[in-house]
């Protein structure tokens, strides 16, 4: 079936021209009436969108999750409004023009930046720059592998493009370098960026700091380059031909170079001036009038241009319709492959995903976290062949590889492992991508201390709620010689004080597996995996299931404790063990595993007063920063120092994190709470 073409035989050239002004002066307005944003690239950048959203993308405004849609992801997300002008005007229910009108306001839809909760059209949250790029890089693969996976002769079931516009910024972020450059060693044919090459950063020129060669850089990583010198002209032919050259080169990512000028139409155009402050009333009535639009008509648009943009929404039933039928006869002649499309397409996970899951018993051998991560991932992934990620060159150090299949390369876009490379930052935004793109559950791994150089990309998974699963292993002064450089310490912290997103520290592997349980099941949060290098003994009473709560006994008193230590990860057994040498001191004492904070605060307050019990003194143990763990204790065990570097055995000893010296330390803070009322931690207000 041929699918239905999306450029116009005949174009209108003076209707195309009032349609790019249109937008131009819908955009400015838009931040004219909110007094904030920016109005620059938008009027600069109206060209490439009317390109793209009339000329060349296949989408449907009547049904904005259609899954074989063009993807369109604005990468420069301070020029939001020219996206909610065009998602408008081709038709979409929403933004309407109120929303227009309510641009940057309290509970708009209309946000300063492209929010993906707000409005489902919206692909991505673009906010920092590169960010949007760099997901552009992780839909553009998950469309290669779904095509590898499920395209048949005669049934391109996928076959979307993924198209980016873009400014200087995001180029000059480094986390688009590394994922550019890894999307040129992918040879990513479907993704196609429009770089608004207009010279001008909000310091001023791109002069004062950016002088470099774009497009040999972009040749360099293996992209096909084109350039266009007349990015403002309302003749679009130049831009079109460049975008159909781009689709016709299957075995490279394309950047399209087009010079534009900011601001173009108004009194500042050219300047910086107009890159993130309002124009001014007048202005904008003075271009209006050059335009030739009512000077003062703010936030109309002419019905001979609505007209031509709402086409859109026709075009778009007509896509749908044929893919329907493709997907119906695919039906029919791939019974089993549409089955698993469709249940992908939905979202929904097999009955049977969790069967193949270990669990382990004391008797087991003590093994790493990192090791037994290992094999509940394999386990999960034969049975879901959504999840698909990888390493940032650490597989034999993270134990990620998957075992079941070979690597996704420009050769094998089949293959579910993916080579990062040591791009930490792109990494993670590429797995954003992927779960934006539908019918993934995306994961990747590297030592806990450099997911610092990935938060940029970390916190869009959990602002956009996109179920990424970050297994960050070597999570403590475990890791031991690689010294305080490798050893994260505040890093935990910093994460579980992120809303949206599940930090987990499993004890044992059976706290591994409802680490898992727990990540997979949760659709629309992030989870990271805190794994330890060193062996960890397997607990007498912990079970998957357990994890769900957050925090449970692992070690119960021998009546009601006096004392009750609350630990996670690797720390678990040295707090058991502690917890046996207060006992012979007559200190009866229960220990508590937290592998999951936020879990534990989802569960009822009587579940939280059973765990850390009225006048009991609650010591916390955990081998990080003791930041954030006032909520939960009276007093904290850590290390709120860098580390050091040694053999990981002397690191514990020297930081006073032996059983020996947590229960002499315990047996201290005991003596001087001894009398005293303690508050009991479940009665802190929740508000």
């Amino acid at each position: 079936m041929s699918p239905v073409t999306k450029k116009p035989k005949t174009v209108d050239a003076a209707l195309e021209e009032k349609c790019i002004n249109a937008v131009r002066m819908l955009s400015a307005e838009m931040v004219q009436k909110a007094n904030s944003g920016h109005p620059g690239a938008p009027m600069g950048c109206a060209p490439m969108a009317v390109s793209l959203f009339t000329r060349t993308m296949n989408y449907s405004p009547g049904n904005p999750k259609w899954f074989n849609r063009d993807r369109f992801v604005l990468s420069n997300g301070h020029a939001c409004a020219l996206l909610y002008s065009m998602l408008h005007l081709t038709g979409y229910e929403r933004p309407t023009m109120d929303d227009l009108k309510k641009f940057r306001q309290l509970d708009s839809v209309t946000a300063g930046h492209p929010e993906n909760h707000l409005l489902e059209a919206v692909e991505v949250a673009t906010g920092p720059l590169g960010q949007g790029i760099s997901q552009a890089v992780g839909m553009a693969v998950a469309q290669s592998h779904l095509a590898a996976t499920f395209n048949k002769p005669g049934f391109d079931v996928s076959s979307n493009f993924t198209y980016v516009i873009c400014g200087d910024g995001c180029l000059q972020e480094g986390v688009s370098s590394e994922a550019s450059s890894l999307a040129g060693h992918l040879k990513l044919g479907k993704l196609i960026v429009l770089y608004d090459d207009n010279k001008i950063t909000i310091d001023g020129s791109t002069d004062l700091s950016f002088t470099e060669d774009v497009a040999k850089r972009y040749e360099a990583y293996g992209w096909q380059v084109i350039t266009i010198t007349s990015g403002d002209s309302s003749d679009l032919s130049g831009i079109v031909s460049a975008i159909e050259k781009a689709k016709a080169c299957t075995d490279k990512p394309t950047l399209i170079k087009v010079a534009t000028t900011i601001g173009f139409g108004s009194k500042k155009q050219g300047s910086h001036e107009t890159h993130g402050s309002p124009l001014g009333w007048e202005d904008i009535k003075a271009a209006r009038t050059s335009f030739g639009f009512e000077p003062e008509g703010y936030f109309t648009v002419p019905d001979d241009v609505l007209a031509t943009f709402r086409s859109q929404v026709e075009i778009g039933k007509e896509l749908e319709s044929e893919w329907d039928k493709l997907m119906a006869s695919y039906a029919e002649k791939y019974p089993a492959e549409s089955k698993e499309l469709t249940r992908r397409i939905k979202g929904e996970l097999p009955s049977d995903w969790m069967d193949s899951i270990p669990a382990w018993s004391e008797a087991d051998k003590a093994d790493a976290s990192r090791n037994t991560s290992g094999l509940v991932l394999n386990a999960i992934a034969s049975k879901l062949p959504e999840i698909m990620g990888g390493s940032a060159d650490l597989t034999p150090s993270n134990k990620t590889l998957l075992t079941m299949s070979g690597d996704f390369q420009a050769a094998t876009p089949e293959g579910r492992y993916l080579r990062f490379g040591v791009r930490e930052h792109g990494m993670s935004a590429i797995c954003n991508g992927m779960a934006a793109y539908g019918g993934f559950i995306p994961y990747c791994a590297t030592f806990l201390n450099f997911v610092g150089y990935a938060l940029g990309a970390v916190r869009l998974s959990a602002l956009s709620e996109f179920q990424v699963l970050y297994v960050m292993t070597h999570d403590s002064i475990g890791l031991g010689e690689d010294g305080p450089t490798h050893q994260p310490i505040g890093i935990l912290a910093a994460l579980r004080a992120m809303p949206n997103f599940y930090v987990f520290r499993p004890a044992d592997g059976n706290e591994v597996a409802g680490s898992y349980k727990a990540a997979v099941s949760m659709r629309k949060s992030p989870s990271l995996f805190a794994l330890s290098r060193q062996n960890l003994p397997n607990l007498a009473l912990s079970t998957s299931d357990k994890v769900l709560l957050g925090a449970y006994e692992v070690t119960l008193a021998d009546s009601t404790p006096v004392v009750t230590i609350v630990a996670t990860g690797s720390e678990v057994y040295l707090a058991v063990d502690a917890a046996k040498l207060l006992k012979a001191a007559g200190i009866d004492t229960s220990v508590v595993s937290m592998p999951c904070m936020e879990l534990f605060e989802k569960q009822s307050v009587d579940y939280k007063k059973s765990i850390f019990r009225k006048d009991v003194l609650v010591v916390s143990v955990e081998a990080m920063a003791t930041f954030g763990w006032s909520r939960h204790s009276h007093f904290q065990i850590g290390i709120d120092t860098f580390g050091k570097s040694a053999p990981y055995l002397e690191l514990y000893d020297h930081f006073g994190l032996t059983p020996e010296k947590i229960s002499e330390k315990i047996k201290t803070v005991h003596a001087s709470y001894k009398g005293k009322s303690l508050t009991w931690l479940a009665d802190a207000p929740q508000l």
